[in-house]
């Protein structure tokens, strides 16, 4: 089983606005610490063996200025890639999916020997994000797929009990999977409201949110 509660509550997620080379943006972040050591941790995110293990397959060259391409999923190419060294690794890379390009970098801080503080930033141009898109879902839309990813992390880093990559969409079904992405859904809403949303529009955001990942109306939230 799943913590579900323990995992949602590891998690910290931010939404700002700001002007990104002359292009106004948002940009989302999630935190989240983990028991394993930094070389571990930048194994486990940057080695197309260990991704497929809690993520999902991935091909392509991936070192700086290579291409890769998630199975099913996004594609792009690596801008930078830099190892381990003094307490800290980070990787960043354009993000291309269904026509659209966002960026995403990916921070990890050694905590100690054995923890490390991983911080995944994704930046979307607001003037690039589909009409309606935003007022309808809000950060959830992307923040809770990204919840997800740091679940399967967790699960992968710590050999503990949960779906594997093959099984979270069927996951997303169950009583559990429900319970995480209601969870993930209403903390991307408070996330919301604490950036300057109404409450309403935000919980609206949320409810639409967990409806697409789930299958379920927002009235049963």
């Amino acid at each position: 089983m799943v913590d579900v509660q323990g995992q949602l509550d590891a998690v910290t997620r931010g939404i700002a606005d700001e002007d990104i080379d002359g292009y106004a943006s948002r940009v989302q972040t999630l935190a989240q610490t983990y028991p394993s050591p930094l070389d571990d941790v930048w194994d486990a995110v940057t080695t197309a063996p260990r991704i497929a293990r809690w993520f999902q397959p991935i091909s392509g060259d991936l070192r700086r200025g290579g291409r890769y391409q998630i199975e099913n999923n996004a594609g792009g190419e690596i801008q930078e890639c830099v190892p381990p060294a003094g307490g800290a690794a980070h990787f960043s890379a354009t993000w291309e999916y269904g026509g659209g390009v966002t960026w995403l970098t990916v921070r990890l801080t050694a905590e100690g020997e054995n923890a490390t503080r991983l911080e995944l930033e994704h930046v979307a141009r607001t003037d690039d994000v589909p009409p309606g898109f935003w007022e309808t879902y809000g950060p959830g839309a992307t923040g809770v797929g990204w919840d997800g990813g740091l679940l399967g992390l967790a699960l992968h880093l710590t050999n503990a009990s949960g779906p594997s990559p093959e099984e979270a969409e069927a996951w997303a079904f169950t009583s559990e999977g429900r319970a995480f992405y209601r969870g993930a859904a209403d903390a991307w809403g408070a996330a919301q409201q604490a950036s300057g949303a109404d409450a309403e529009t935000a919980a609206r955001a949320a409810d639409n949110t967990y409806a697409f990942y789930t299958g379920q109306s927002s009235a049963e939230g």
